[in-house]
């Protein structure tokens, strides 16, 4: 069965682009404080330009106490001082936009610090205007939590306060208090900050934990997860039927749509970690939600042929009709994506996200191939360390620098002391070096980006799934007249493949085939992959 997809001819731009994401912190420094900030993407613009990523994600860099890496905000509409000003923001976006890159924001409507006035505001009284803008209900008639239900970070979602006698619920940290999105006048400010970002011209918005978005306003205890066991994260010791992908959670996704739409050419892309069909649904219907619901597929399936081939189509069976497919492979929450599935498997792991039907996601160092750093106990930055009691939930091994040269703070900072360790000897491959090495995985990313820009039916041409054998994944795209076939040999043996008719090769991973023939059959080599055009 085949995507019957529109050409490239129409579509928008968030359907065409490869988009970049970038941790602030980690990506360049440019004061010598060790850590990453605003400026310093901006020096770094043109090494996007050649890589030829056509729209970047950056995450939050708004005034924050830090608690939870900046998503713990105290203010929607300024910038922290460790990441710049507002002037170092425009200047950003203006030479963005001067570059012909697209620039989408983090929005973080779950949650705010328990520094944001807001907060101080809301738990100043029982009668504060304010209230209602936060979660706040009476103790449990035994004195305790009003219900069951657990943090993301361990421990109960309740906490109390002395001053007002009522708990507060947080499903995050106790820093990070839940907004109440039935308030009516929680809502208009939310939508307010939309509208501040859009007004300055920012091209849309990523939308954090929106899943977590509406508790059951019953307070219901979450029944137990009878496939709890150890090693699983401990909130799961309950299943979250009453504090996750609530009905209402929809309606008022429908309304930050609405604001965005007020706004021509814009995107609104939603963090949704559910299972796959019930994700599906916030792309909306008749009333439209999130332009790019996340697609975890292939962070959250195991690296082998069948399973991804699987997870592919599962994916596109599920897909409404009229609805424009996504694919992620690395982001700042999970293991970096060399670690999971080892580093012979990152050549193929490009080819297929480049090659998918869909909008393509990179993480900032998945092109280098970058590896999950270690971490000392006393370097340690992720609070969920602290909160969960294990260093083992640590995501600060995904966070670490960037690292573009081979001088001292690796071109990423001038500071001895660098926010996270550089990670020099498990991250030996920086990108002055990779630059140079036409082999390289960096390379092999830029010419991937590059085909898929100047093939039509790489964008937005139909998918046309291949029978799985053995270890070889392979597909073909149709489009514009063209006909490609895509083969990936995702094990580490060689395979024999079949071609019906002539084939020439356009690139292969390891990138020393292009222009060969095929015709009959043609051997893959161990984690080869390949994409060839048919010849009339």
């Amino acid at each position: 069965m085949a995507d019957h997809a529109p050409e490239q001819a129409g579509l928008a731009w968030w359907q065409r682009e490869v988009f970049y994401q970038i941790y602030p912190r980690s990506f360049q420094d440019s004061n010598g404080d060790g850590s990453g900030d605003l400026a310093g993407i901006r020096r770094r613009l043109d090494y996007l330009c050649w890589l030829g990523v056509g729209a970047i994600w950056i995450c939050p860099f708004f005034r924050s106490p830090m608690a939870d890496g900046g998503y713990d905000i105290a203010d929607y509409c300024d910038i922290d001082p460790l990441f710049g000003s507002m002037e170092d923001f425009t200047e950003l976006l203006d030479d963005a936009h001067a570059r012909g890159l697209k620039l989408v924001l983090d929005f973080v409507p779950n949650h705010t610090s328990d520094r944001h006035p807001w907060f101080a505001e809301s738990r100043a009284s029982r009668n504060n205007s304010k209230r209602d803008w936060y979660i706040w209900r009476d103790p449990h008639p035994d004195g305790g939590p009003p219900s069951n239900w657990l943090s993301h970070f361990g421990g109960s979602a309740w906490t109390l306060d002395e001053t007002t006698g009522q708990y507060y619920y947080h499903a995050f940290l106790a820093a990070e208090p839940d907004l109440n999105w039935r308030s009516a006048g929680l809502r208009a400010a939310m939508h307010d900050v939309m509208r501040f970002w859009l007004c300055l011209g920012v091209d849309g918005f990523r939308v954090d934990a929106v899943t977590n978005l509406v508790e059951d306003d019953l307070l219901r205890d979450d029944p137990p997860n009878p496939d709890f066991s150890r090693g699983m994260f401990p909130d799961a010791k309950f299943r979250r039927v009453f504090t996750r992908d609530r009905p209402e959670t929809h309606e008022f996704i429908g309304g930050m749509r609405d604001v965005l739409d007020e706004f021509p050419d814009r995107v609104l892309i939603g963090e949704v970690h559910l299972p796959l069909a019930r994700a599906m649904a916030y792309y909306g219907g008749e009333r439209p939600y999130f332009h790019l619901p996340f697609n975890f597929q292939l962070i959250e399936s195991p690296w082998d042929c069948r399973s991804i081939s699987a997870a592919i189509d599962q994916y596109r069976m599920l897909l409404p009709g009229s609805a424009w497919p996504n694919w992620v492979l690395g982001n700042h929450d999970e293991v970096r994506l060399a670690t999971r599935i080892g580093d012979g498997q990152t050549r193929v792991a490009a080819m297929l996200l480049m090659t998918l039907r869909g909008t393509p996601f990179i993480y900032n160092g998945d092109e280098l191939g970058m590896r999950k750093v270690p971490v000392g106990h006393r370097q340690t930055r992720d609070v969920r360390v602290k909160t969960m009691g294990s260093h083992r939930y640590s995501r600060d091994g995904a966070r670490t620098p960037i690292r573009w040269d081979s001088s001292p703070g690796s071109g990423f900072t001038d500071s001895d002391c660098p926010w996270l360790p550089l990670g020099e000897s498990t991250n030996p491959e920086d990108v002055a070096r990779q630059q140079t090495d036409r082999n390289s995985l960096l390379n092999l990313y830029r010419d991937l980006i590059a085909l898929r820009r100047e093939t039509p039916a790489l964008i937005g041409g139909e998918l046309v799934p291949l029978p799985t054998c053995r270890d070889i994944l392979e597909y073909e795209r149709h489009g514009r007249g063209q006909r490609l076939r895509i083969a990936l040999n995702m094990g580490g043996k060689e395979h024999r493949i079949a071609f019906d008719g002539h084939w020439r090769v356009m690139i292969t991973t390891f990138r020393d085939r292009a222009g060969e023939t095929v015709s009959g059959r043609l051997t893959l080599r161990p984690h080869e992959g390949l994409i060839a055009e048919a010849r009339s």
